[in-house]
């Protein structure tokens, strides 16, 4: 009998069209932020119906930059879930503040704006849920509760910026949200700020690489915003090579800043896969659905929310979730099916689970959600290059190893 192809879990979607855009950017002579980046910002927000976008070097980089400029730092606090990836509370400890954890609701796998109310204080800047495997989080529930007349009667301006704002910084992370919707509207316009990832793992990917989307109050200048973050991205130098070379070269760096751009090789492989993007979302809905379809019925099974009355998933994660196992049961699951030829993952551990944040003093007994979540969960395959065969061969051997474990 012949050996199954392996499945792998998350290969990147390069195709032709993205090789021959990369190509095409190589040998134009212009391989840094450029022409290529700018065209790219203007056709996510397009997609994105409507905010101010600008694309970076990562998700990371992006949301430092997002506290940073907020004034996020010493003696501050950021309310994030226990359950997310850790670069959400690293940026945080990077600009000194602390990030204040709240567990996760156990149907919807996110935070409620009931459980970030219970933790909102004086100190609190920024409020910062994560859209886990693509499902959004209640924008409108979160946005309420930040411009009630509580919230914003006990907030605290550290500087200009904040007490324009009046109330604590929306920022969303979508890294694995984008071309989700809330509301019949794509996710990323709810937020005051939403920052979405390009990582190599993600549904659109530009190898790495992430961007902000901007939807701030009218009060703010969005000119002078996006001035701001642009600069800070290359070293707060006031003119990026691209602005020089079609103006005056004089230039001025205004601020320390970083060098988180993005280049125009990497706006180019996100140019060629946004155009095939709704389509490909739609491919990932249909793989979803069958694994949703092909799990019902057995008693063990919880899927993920995919679509309800306000939200429709984008279908980053599919996590399987087995109703009473341990993680040494589902680490046993996963093994057998890597002998099986399929790989498949964890999203994620806690964050009280790290070394990191056990030294600071969290346990994850304090976050009975999210640790069951962690204890229960396995996320499957969900790309481009499975097969309608692949998932019935995956949900099989998923059901043969669950069921004699």
């Amino acid at each position: 009998m012949a050996t199954p192809k392996p499945i792998g879990f998350a290969p990147p979607p390069i195709d032709g069209d993205t090789i021959a855009a990369v190509t095409r950017v190589l040998q134009s002579g212009w391989i840094t932020s450029g022409p290529e980046l700018a065209a790219f910002e203007e056709e996510l927000a397009a997609f994105l119906a409507g905010p101010h976008v600008a694309c970076f070097s990562s998700w990371t980089t992006a949301c430092e930059l997002a506290l940073r400029w907020f004034g996020v730092g010493s003696g501050d606090e950021v309310i994030i879930p226990a359950m997310t990836y850790a670069a959400t509370a690293n940026i945080v400890l990077h600009c000194g503040a602390e990030p204040v954890m709240v567990d996760i609701d156990p149907k919807q796998r996110v935070v409620s704006a009931d459980a970030v109310r219970a933790h909102i204080g004086p100190r609190t800047k920024v409020v910062m849920p994560v859209d886990l495997g693509g499902w959004p989080v209640d924008y409108d529930a979160v946005h309420t509760l930040l411009n009630s007349a509580t919230i914003r009667t006990q907030f605290h301006a550290g500087n200009d910026v904040q007490a324009q704002l009046g109330r604590p910084l929306f920022l969303s992370d979508a890294a694995h949200s984008f071309g989700a919707t809330f509301a019949g509207e794509p996710v990323g316009s709810q937020a005051d700020i939403t920052g979405f990832s390009f990582h190599a793992v993600k549904n659109l990917t530009t190898a790495e690489g992430g961007a902000l989307a901007f939807s701030l109050p009218d009060s703010f200048d969005m000119d002078v915003i996006l001035g701001w973050f642009k600069a800070m991205a290359l070293h707060g130098q006031s003119k990026s090579a691209l602005e020089k070379t079609t103006g005056s070269w004089h230039y001025d760096v205004v601020d320390a800043g970083y060098k988180c751009n993005m280049t125009d090789l990497q706006a180019a492989i996100g140019r060629a896969q946004l155009r095939k993007y709704p389509d490909q979302l739609l491919r990932r809905a249909a793989i979803a659905s069958a694994y949703d379809k092909g799990f019902n019925g057995c008693a063990w099974y919880e899927g993920p929310p995919l679509e309800d009355a306000l939200r429709t998933s984008s279908y980053h994660l599919f996590q399987l979730r087995i109703s009473g196992i341990s993680a040494e049961q589902r680490d046993r699951i996963m093994t057998n099916l890597k002998a099986r030829g399929i790989a498949t993952n964890v999203h994620f551990q806690p964050l009280p689970m790290l070394t990191l944040h056990q030294r600071r003093g969290e346990h994850v007994a304090d976050y009975p959600e999210s640790a069951r979540l962690f204890e229960e969960s396995l996320s499957l395959p969900i790309h481009l290059e499975l097969t309608d065969e692949d998932v019935t061969r995956i949900i099989q051997a998923v059901k043969e190893e669950v069921e004699t474990i």
